[in-house]
């Protein structure tokens, strides 16, 4: 007996889903296939992003990206973006599985680096952290009523530095 891998049973249950997704899609007459999205949403590795998205039916890209600069050593910048397969595109219930890309960096005070080095007065320990990573990613994204979350698991670092094992957002997106 064949074993099942989990990358055959979640391409088996992606295509479950597409089939079922598609069937049951309503194309009322009237509604235009087009959508575009905008944005705000809170996550890791940059703390805050706005979201631009355009549509056509259940293909949906998105763009997102944002940074702050507060001084020295004490800034970040993230941009990622991506392709998505939308399941019940016109339903207030939405999922959306997919592939992004994107680069972030962050940097921040450490006090407990500073603090060792003014002890020793000597540059022993950077006196910042920060976290770097570009990457691509398997994306799964959760709607409702214009919440959302997400999920994104990287596949394959290009760069990283102290790298997060997946990311998330949260936030909200006006779709008209």
């Amino acid at each position: 007996m064949a074993r099942l891998s989990l990358h055959k049973i979640l391409f088996i249950g992606l295509f479950c889903c597409s089939v079922m997704a598609t069937a049951a899609e309503n194309d009322d007459a009237g509604t235009s296939p087009w959508r575009f999205n905008t944005g705000v949403s809170v996550g890791k590795v940059s703390p805050l992003m706005i979201s631009a998205g355009m549509g056509y039916k259940s293909i949906l890209f998105h763009v997102e990206g944002l940074g702050a600069h507060n001084g020295d050593n004490d800034y970040w910048c993230g941009m990622r973006g991506g392709i998505d397969w939308t399941f019940f595109w016109n339903r207030p219930f939405s999922i959306d599985a997919g592939f992004n890309g994107g680069y972030e960096y962050a940097e921040a005070p450490n006090k407990m680096h500073q603090a060792v080095n003014r002890a020793n007065d000597a540059m022993i320990l950077l006196p910042y952290d920060y976290v770097e990573t570009l990457d691509i990613s398997a994306e799964l994204r959760i709607h409702l009523y214009g919440f959302y979350t997400q999920i994104d698991y990287p596949i394959h670092h290009f760069m990283n530095h102290d790298e997060p094992k997946f990311n998330w957002r949260i936030g909200y997106l006006v779709e008209f």
